[in-house]
């Protein structure tokens, strides 16, 4: 980590977290516009060119909508827990390394705002503590459909966080850090592969558990077809079915500064972050991101919602013992790498040493 004033850090922290909430504005602008091509519609076109105004008039109009507060609400909780779900994703975004360190007038700048030796661990710890403003804002609303979504949500995100952690756990021993800026720096070395040069992405030593991460990241945001705590089709809108005015749109935007955060994650840790084939830097993280927010639009026009019995047998039936597999495969495949033991001794003492 570069040794810098703190008032640096604290002006890198301001630029990121409105870039990140810029960003979440245009994703909903760009989320529309792929679903209308997608579904041969037109989509937002009229405020501004090609529409690019239609999110600062969407956040105009719900600051001029009436906020209601339902009688019987538990009215600091109901107030509070918007805040929690949109407040804390972005957060995540502070770990990210955009770049190399550089330097102005000087001074040499980080252009990962913090890296901390468990960042990894805080990045997982902050996007499950945005889950609690669901579960809390269904219970706070005194609505039989709203603490309905928040019992799905607690239920998902106990069952997808476990999936969600396990799977990275491969990258931290192959990287042998828990820092993202370690994790990057180590993708960035080439490997030999019968004489051709190729990155050390851990997509490629990692297959299995990227793709695990990718469905796990997907129903940690409540995205289609994990979208099951709002499902309005048999919960009327789930857990912020009693939420309006720009109350509500801390939730919708919550979602997407999530999938934005998911999408960095996924190209930090799995596709070398800043690492490209032409001079490293920030526009290949944002071009591989862009590549996963697509991906998170296509998956919404494509999949129907799952039943719920579906999305929990799917996460321990399914997902939790392929995270252990390739856990345990990880970890013989390293400790042959390094000589420590003898891997096949192993699993045959272990699958036949009771004989």
């Amino acid at each position: 980590m570069v040794d810098q004033p703190f008032w640096i850090t604290v002006i890198s922290a301001f630029v990121v977290l409105n870039v990140m909430l810029i960003g979440m504005a245009y994703m909903t602008w760009f989320e529309r516009r792929m679903l209308a091509q997608m579904q041969d519609r037109v989509g937002p076109n009229r405020t501004g060119p090609f529409g690019l105004l239609q999110p600062i008039a969407d956040g105009v109009k719900l600051l001029g909508k009436e906020d209601i507060i339902p009688e019987h609400a538990d009215k600091r909780i109901f107030l509070i827990a918007p805040l929690i779900t949109f407040v804390t994703a972005p957060l995540i975004a502070l770990f990210i390394p955009f770049g190399d360190p550089v330097t102005i007038a000087g001074q040499e700048i980080s252009l990962a705002v913090t890296d901390i030796s468990v960042a990894a661990l805080f990045v997982i710890g902050i996007s499950s503590v945005g889950t609690y403003g669901i579960i809390l804002g269904g219970y706070a609303s005194a609505n039989r459909y709203s603490l309905l979504g928040a019992l799905r949500s607690a239920a998902q995100v106990i069952s997808y966080e476990i999936v969600l952690g396990l799977s990275l756990v491969g990258v931290f021993i192959l990287s042998g850090s828990l820092s993202l800026v370690t994790i990057v720096n180590e993708q960035r070395q080439a490997l030999d592969f019968f004489g051709v040069e190729i990155p050390n992405w851990f997509i490629f030593s990692q297959p299995l558990a990227f793709v695990l991460f990718m469905i796990a990241g997907v129903a940690e945001t409540n995205r289609p077809p994990f979208d099951l705590p709002e499902a309005e089709t048999e919960l009327t809108g789930g857990f912020h079915t009693e939420y309006s005015g720009f109350r509500w749109s801390f939730y919708f935007l919550g979602e997407f500064i999530a999938v934005i955060v998911i999408s960095l994650l996924a190209a930090t840790l799995f596709l070398g972050g800043i690492d490209g084939p032409i001079k490293d830097g920030v526009w290949w993280l944002l071009l591989k991101t862009f590549i996963f927010l697509f991906f998170f639009v296509w998956l919404r026009a494509t999949l129907p919602r799952f039943r719920y019995d579906q999305l929990m047998g799917l996460a321990w039936k399914v997902l939790l013992p392929l995270t252990l597999f390739n856990l345990l495969l990880t970890g013989f495949i390293v400790l042959e790498r390094n000589g420590d033991t003898n891997v096949l001794g192993f699993i045959r003492d272990l699958l036949f040493g009771w004989i």
